[in-house]
């Protein structure tokens, strides 16, 4: 019997997002729907990410309405699939029940029938009411393991540790640590496990073990995501697929490579000479690849790398003799389990077809992307970029003493900015952690929830106040005011039903600004009286953030700008 392996398209959501800041308008998206309905991949990410709070940010677009309108094109031709953070859905502190059950419904009934589900501490406990939830109203729960690396320590500073009688981890995210983490998801009612490297970190053996004892010891579908980042993507992938997984995310050419996901076509060849059928049209892909192109083009000022995939038809066009003997060579390599053989054939086939080189830089420094470009913004900002390398050298111990988060988003940003804070401490004189971000101090508090490793109590009592862990307290959570336009009629609100309730409790500064806008369109002449209140609005909203200590002004910042990777 032929093995088939299911492909999650991750082009118009993970795709966009990760070269041009997911700024595809509606228009774009609509001239692509009508052939990914033929193309009939398994399924579609589509939404979640950075795609609610992006379209209405920069595109004044509805994120509901793009929902529901690929639904209606899509039908029930691919699962359509959305990315969310369980308990803290799309910010930082978690979200009452209330919030997280109306989000989960609404995103079902929209269209959503995979909802992708992950926790930036990988802490189960936070992913459990959002399972709950989408299985209630129909949906399947895609739980995942978040994929991540051990602080990197010299031999220098472990012998220092030994000494002092605190001697330093050595391997935290282990195999059995992921493993154990998916029996645990798999018992909660997971109906498939995710293992998601956003940061693109994962080599390509490391990759191959997870994935084998993945389907060693649970029973429900395996997925594997991951970056092209640093150099490991493809040949991540083709070890996955040697070693069982049952779906594959990839993007379409012209969306993938560098910072995006790999390619589907590559991975098509790799799949065609190893004997194994992904039932996807290949005719459609084609024709979508070259819509893709056009769209890319027309998003140039925001395309993160202008650097473009060659024209490659995966239906007709021959690959010379040697680029085609590189699949066989990679094949060979995986099976022989040789890394660097197969690391070396895969970047040459990604070097034919025209993808950005490996960022060398988060090769090594084994951080992702986002967060090393983050990390140099911060230091540009104070005119201090001399002090990266330091800023490197102390990430770990920075990551170390707040539990050893995974480096995803947000964790990744914390860990980043706050190891930033601590080298500038250092250069004026002073001890690490004299000045830290609130976010930092909530997550060594325990408010995001609970670390892969124990926060040392004297360490938390020092930067939080107490020794204790203390988890957020939804009970203090305050419902976003929901403004009233009388002058409009008498039942005239900004949020008029509960799914643009929903953006305003999510996304309160970017909604209230989209949804004001949206009054406004559909009640007719903006007034002079709703000028003065909006004005009013955004001067208090000033000068609230101006009466902000500097270390909250940071802490806003982090949030506003770098939400997402």
């Amino acid at each position: 019997m032929t093995r088939k392996l299911l492909i999650r398209d991750v082009t118009l959501r993970d795709g966009q997002q990760s070269l041009f800041a997911t700024r595809m308008k509606q228009e774009q998206i609509e001239r692509v729907l009508p052939i990914y309905k033929e193309a009939g991949f398994y399924a579609l990410e589509v939404w979640g990410g950075a795609v609610p709070d992006s379209i209405m940010r920069y595109l004044n677009e509805d994120p509901w309405e793009r929902l529901e309108k690929i639904k209606k094109e899509i039908g029930t031709i691919s699962h359509l699939t959305a990315l969310s953070r369980g308990r803290n859905l799309f910010g930082y502190n978690p979200y009452p029940e209330e919030v997280i059950e109306g989000f989960n419904r609404n995103a079902v009934q929209s269209g959503i029938s995979i909802m992708r589900i992950f926790d930036a501490l990988n802490d189960t406990s936070n992913i459990k009411s959002t399972i709950k939830y989408v299985k209630e109203n129909g949906g399947l729960a895609d739980c995942v393991t978040c994929y991540t690396v051990d602080p990197k320590f010299t031999k220098k500073e472990r012998l220092k540790a030994r000494l002092k009688g605190k001697p330093l981890p050595k391997a935290i995210f282990s195999i059995d640590y992921f493993v154990n983490m998916a029996k645990e998801l798999e018992a909660m009612g997971a109906d498939m496990i995710t293992l998601k490297d956003m940061a693109g970190l994962i080599p390509p053996l490391k990759a191959g073990k997870i994935i084998k004892a993945f389907k060693e010891n649970v029973k429900i579908p395996i997925d594997f995501h991951t970056h092209c980042t640093p150099g490991f993507g493809l040949a991540s992938a083709l070890t996955a697929i040697m070693n069982g997984v049952d779906i594959l995310d990839t993007a379409i050419l012209n969306f993938a490579g560098g910072p995006a996901a790999p390619s589907f076509e590559l991975v098509q060849i790799l799949c065609t000479k190893l004997g194994i059928e992904t039932g996807v049209n290949l005719d459609a892909v084609v024709r979508i690849n070259k819509i893709l192109k056009d769209i890319r083009l027309e998003m140039a000022d925001v395309d993160s790398y202008k650097v473009y995939p060659i024209e490659f038809d995966i239906t007709k066009d021959r690959l010379p003799a040697h680029i085609d003997n590189y699949f066989n060579e990679a094949i060979e390599f995986a099976i022989a389990n040789d890394e660097s053989g197969l690391m070396d054939v895969c970047g040459k086939i990604e070097k034919y077809f025209n993808f950005p080189d490996p960022d060398e830089k988060v090769k090594f420094a084994e951080v992702p992307g986002g967060m090393y470009t983050n990390m140099l913004a911060q230091l540009k900002q104070l005119k201090q970029e001399e002090l990266l390398p330091r800023v490197l050298q102390v990430i770990p111990t920075v990551r170390l003493a707040a539990g050893c988060p995974p480096l995803v988003t947000p964790t990744s940003q914390i860990v980043g900015a706050q190891a930033v804070n601590c080298v500038i401490d250092e250069n004026r004189g002073n001890p690490f952690y004299t000045n830290n971000s609130i976010q930092f101090v909530n997550l060594v508090k325990g408010s995001y929830g609970k670390t892969p490793v124990p926060v040392d109590p004297d360490f938390r009592e020092k930067i939080a106040g107490t020794r204790e862990e203390v988890p957020y307290n939804t009970a203090k959570y305050e419902k976003q005011v929901n403004q009233s336009f009388p002058q409009y009629g008498e039942n005239v609100k900004l949020a008029s039903n509960e799914k643009e309730e929903l953006l305003l409790e999510l996304f309160p500064m970017v909604a209230n600004i989209f949804l004001y806008d949206k009054v406004e369109r559909i009640y007719g002449t903006k007034l002079k009286e709703s000028e003065l209140q909006k004005q009013r609005a955004y001067e208090a909203e000033v000068q609230k953030y101006l009466n902000l200590s500097s270390e909250e002004k940071q802490a806003r910042l982090i949030d506003g700008l770098y939400h997402w990777t």
